[in-house]
């Protein structure tokens, strides 16, 4: 049975605009049913990286807020570390981006709580008995949230195509080291230069697969090695180093990685069912992901804001539109067609379908949609 997916355009007058758009959005999808009173509602964002500026802006959020506080919820912002070095790998950089890029409490009206804590070791063990995980580590923020509404920012992404509902809440709401089983099946390697011998990645590891060791030529003492035959490639002591000194290896099929996404996806929601609603913007599709510190043109126009309870029906549906379109000028897929695959253009080494057909396979949605124009 397919699934409903709701959309509106972002045509505007004085009898409606934008932001009343998506709240009469937001209630057609039925996205004010998973919301009961006294809940507490994580609101899952990306808040953007310092220089980007194509996430999703900040009154739409404070609109959001207060729907939700309307029907008696209790609502936060919230995301989870970034893996990567940039300006939101630790809850402080990760708190000053937010409100350097406007989602501070004066202008949404909701505290902001990064998922996965100062470090990224605040999670939760979800299990989830996927293809390629038994169990999955979720921020504990949004974990125990009693519901959650998924606002995302539609655009493509390198390392699945395109990056919609699943791949916000996915890769969003998984641990540091979480995401670091992400984007990789390669074990971390030492950066023998940057150890400092201090052992903590040794105290935290819960495989016990680093001992100290003299490196050869080395004169500081003692320095981590990393056991490969105990590694499960968790990535904790890549987030527990503060000396840059265990490297991640992003290297996976695109497949693969995905697939990960999808079932990281699936533990992020997993005790909320019927608790969950997502909002997708299909608005200033970039190229790649706002996790960089720049945005390139929109690929298309803008087309509008959709929502749903199934996020597979709903990025399906982002996709088949952005796909009806003909590519902007002057972007960097100027000339293709309405009907041609634009995230196929973009990223021409990634099948972005993996991440839907996987997602529905574990149950996650549904590609079968109906969608109904508000």
């Amino acid at each position: 049975m397919p699934a409903k997916v709701y959309y509106t355009n972002l045509r505007a007058d004085s009898k409606a605009g934008l932001l009343d758009k998506m709240e009469r959005l937001f209630k057609a999808a039925g996205l004010n049913k998973v919301i009961d009173k006294g809940d507490l509602v994580a609101i899952k964002l990306h808040f953007g990286e310092l220089g980007n500026l194509a996430y999703i802006r900040p009154p739409y959020l404070r609109r959001l807020v207060q729907i939700i506080k309307k029907l008696g919820g209790k609502p936060f912002l919230t995301d989870a570390n970034t893996l990567y070095v940039g300006s939101r790998s630790n809850a402080v950089d990760h708190l000053e981006t937010a409100i350097a890029n406007g989602f501070d409490y004066a202008v949404v009206g909701a505290p902001l709580i990064i998922a996965d804590g100062l470090t990224g070791k605040d999670y939760v063990k979800v299990p989830i008995n996927g293809e390629h995980f038994n169990e999955v580590n979720i921020g504990s923020a949004a974990y125990h949230a009693d519901a959650m509404i998924v606002m995302t920012h539609f655009k493509g992404h390198e390392l699945t195509g395109f990056g919609g509902a699943i791949k916000n809440v996915g890769m969003g709401l998984g641990s540091r080291s979480g995401k670091q089983q992400m984007h990789s099946d390669v074990l971390p390697r030492v950066r023998q230069e940057n150890c400092t011998g201090c052992s903590k990645c040794m105290r935290w590891c819960p495989a016990e697969a680093i001992v100290m060791i003299e490196w050869e030529g080395n004169k500081a003492g003692r320095l981590s090695s990393i056991v490969e035959e105990k590694c499960w490639g968790c990535g904790e002591c890549i987030v527990t180093c503060n000396f840059g000194a265990m490297k991640p290896n992003w290297r996976t099929t695109p497949q693969a990685a995905q697939e990960k996404v999808a079932e990281y996806a699936l533990g992020a929601v997993k005790g909320k069912e019927g608790k969950v609603g997502y909002i997708n913007f299909v608005m200033n599709i970039s190229p790649d992901c706002d996790c960089t510190h720049f945005n390139d043109l929109p690929i298309v126009a803008d087309i509008g804001i959709l929502a749903s309870t199934d996020p597979v029906a709903l990025d399906k549906a982002c996709v088949d539109l952005v796909n009806s379109r003909p590519a902007q000028m002057g972007s960097v897929i100027e000339g293709l067609a309405a009907g041609q695959d634009k995230f196929k253009a973009v990223h021409p080494n990634i099948d972005w379908k993996y991440q839907l057909i996987h997602a529905q396979k574990i149950g996650l949605g549904t590609m079968e949609y109906e969608l109904k124009e508000v």
